[in-house]
């Protein structure tokens, strides 16, 4: 249960609160929640409320967020902090930790939502979307709100989930305070105005002048001062191939050294790596264009050569819908307008996955200017890992497990950005790197509590923290991994760590799902179902279960799986076995970092 971004309770006692509540189903929670909201409203706040213009009801503005990775809680994070600077009453509340029966008396509410995906809501808000769009929800005239989506434009459904959610609203009677905002990876282009927007209204409500409250504010700065927007040059220490000979994966085990930069972490963190260009991409691109790469380029008040805009500031290797509309119009292709059309989704899914922006700039040309391109591409946002190491365990450093991402097609090798970087970095050199906090994908706190660990490919590397973790923790809980990938010969991560691990007894169980090596693929959702008993007696016992990796196939499959051995093993219907495994996820003992 993580604390709010303010809060006048001690640490501790969040702690001991967090401790007792531990391994409670969704009933008692909902419970103990309105028992609680019973003593606050006893209870005089300390902040003037903000007061509804047509009721004259008084209420803090809820600001209220649903994260996958955690880019809309930092949103959601910096309306909260705005406000409070203004004077405003405000509330933070993660969309999992959100009691529903508390919509129907909302008065002011922000809602910051991404998508994930293909169009998925994030998990800690599938529950919230399931109320709102289910017939239990009720009318809300009272309610006045906004919604910031958030997602990528690489993919088919962008910000699918904030639509919903906002046509929901108003369908159930809400008044939409001001058009819906849709940001992309670049989200403080739509997530400033948005912002404003949302202080100006809520200033408005609580009868107060618009806030001067600086549109940047520090969200729970990181010792030292580094942070997304300050990243730390860490040391590259190590940065070696975990892979055998004859693999056709090139995936990296990398160390940095975190000394002097007054960063930590937690197991289930992400290492945020701002990466740059390789210098062959930003020269096949100038070439293709024919544009000079020293022209110079003024974007707001920032003015560089176009060299330096494509290298260090644009992305280069990733399409987005809005791009290729302004290219196909530029450049008159009638093959890209149909892509493009709504009908056409399989065609625009298959040219995103298989081209980049070189190909679209060879195939199609166009008469861009330098001004025009840069402006028409996004900018270059930084790649999160999974952390793979304990902080405890590696003092100053921090591992990551990389799987470079690489292709050689017709027209030449492709890659992604920040794995080709890194891929690129030998020791010695320094990576430009920030924490991300990850709150939703934590060891129990109770280290007696048994986990069981799903994580095929570079899905393991916060599992090889929580192993490292787990060893220094010296509690009675048992750790079970499930690891998959396609040789065991070749492709078997950290082996050897494993089978240390197994005899030191930190590991007591170890499954493995080496898809070919056998005429038919077996992965991991097929060792789960083989071991259906077992995991299912775990759960009942209590266990914690963990999920990493790709969020499209893997994690579906997975789920899937965990619902059908509910089923089976649980000896309960289908909506039963669903509901079970819902529940799990609501008290926190069935978490996913997937993407």
């Amino acid at each position: 249960m993580p604390a709010p971004v303010s809060t006048p309770v001690a640490t501790a006692t969040l702690q001991q609160l967090e401790h007792l509540l531990e391994g409670l189903d969704g009933t008692a929670l909902q419970w103990l929640s309105g028992y609680i909201a019973g003593i606050a409203s006893r209870t005089t706040l300390s902040k003037p409320e903000s007061t509804d213009i047509r009721t004259g009801f008084l209420s803090p503005i809820t600001v209220l967020y649903g994260s996958q990775t955690g880019n809309a809680k930092r949103v959601a994070e910096t309306l909260t902090h705005r406000a409070e600077q203004a004077g405003l009453s405000v509330r933070l509340i993660r969309a999992d930790n959100y009691s529903l029966r508390e919509l129907k008396q909302e008065r002011l509410l922000y809602l910051v939502i991404s998508t994930q995906g293909e169009g998925d809501p994030p998990d800690d808000a599938r529950g919230l979307l399931e109320f709102i769009e289910g017939r239990r929800a009720p009318q809300l005239p009272e309610l006045r709100y906004a919604v910031l989506g958030l997602g990528d434009s690489s993919y088919p459904e962008f910000c699918a989930i904030g639509r919903r959610m906002d046509e929901r609203l108003a369908a159930l009677g809400g008044h939409r305070l001001f058009p819906r905002g849709d940001a992309d990876v670049d989200i403080e282009t739509v997530s400033r105005g948005w912002l404003d927007q949302a202080l100006a209204h809520a200033a408005k409500a609580a009868g107060s002048p618009s806030p001067e409250v600086p549109a940047r504010v520090e969200v729970d700065p990181l010792p030292g001062g580094y942070g997304r927007d300050r990243p730390f040059m860490a040391e590259v220490l190590t940065n070696q191939a975990i892979t055998g000979q004859g693999s056709d994966r090139d995936i990296r085990h990398l160390e940095l050294s975190l000394a002097g930069s007054g960063l930590s972490y937690e197991p289930g963190d992400a290492l945020g790596v701002w990466a740059t260009q390789d210098p062959a991409l930003v020269d096949a691109v100038l070439a293709s264009t024919g544009l000079d790469p020293d022209e110079p380029v003024r974007i707001d008040d920032t003015t560089l050569p176009l060299r330096t805009w494509l290298t260090e500031r644009r992305e280069l290797t990733v399409l987005t819908r809005p791009f290729l509309q302004a290219h196909a119009s530029l450049s008159g292709s009638a093959e890209l307008r149909a892509v493009l059309e709504p009908s056409a989704r399989e065609a625009f899914s298959a040219l995103i996955e298989t081209r980049q922006l070189l190909d679209i700039l060879l195939e199609h040309p166009a008469p861009w200017s330098a001004e025009a391109l840069v402006r028409q591409l996004r900018p270059l946002a930084p790649r999160m890992y999974s952390i793979a190491s304990s902080y405890q365990a590696v003092d100053e450093e921090v591992h990551l497990t990389v799987a470079h991402v690489y292709d050689e097609t017709e027209r030449g090798p492709r890659w992604g950005v920040a794995s080709h970087h890194l891929q690129r970095l030998v020791e010695g050199a320094s990576a430009s790197v920030f924490i991300e906090a990850n709150d939703r994908f934590r060891l129990p706190a109770d280290p007696d509590r048994d986990i069981i660990m799903i994580g095929p490919g570079t899905g393991v590397a916060p599992f090889r923290a929580f192993v490292q973790e787990r060893s220094l923790q010296q509690g009675h809980g048992r750790n079970w991994l499930i690891f998959g990938n396609p040789h065991a010969y070749t492709d078997f991560l950290y082996q050897l760590e494993w089978h240390d691990a197994l005899r030191a007894g930190h590991l007591h169980r170890l499954d493995v799902a080496f898809s070919r090596d056998q005429d038919h693929k077996v992965y991991v959702q097929h060792r789960l179902r083989e071991q259906g008993a077992k995991i299912y007696g775990w759960l009942l016992a209590g266990a914690h279960l963990y999920v990493c990796g790709d969020a499209i196939h893997m994690a579906r499959d997975v789920h899937e799986t965990l619902i059908g051995i509910a089923r089976e093993h649980g000896h309960r219907s289908d909506a039963a076995a669903r509901t079970w495994i819902d529940e799990l996820q609501q008290q926190g003992r069935y978490l996913r970092d997937v993407y």
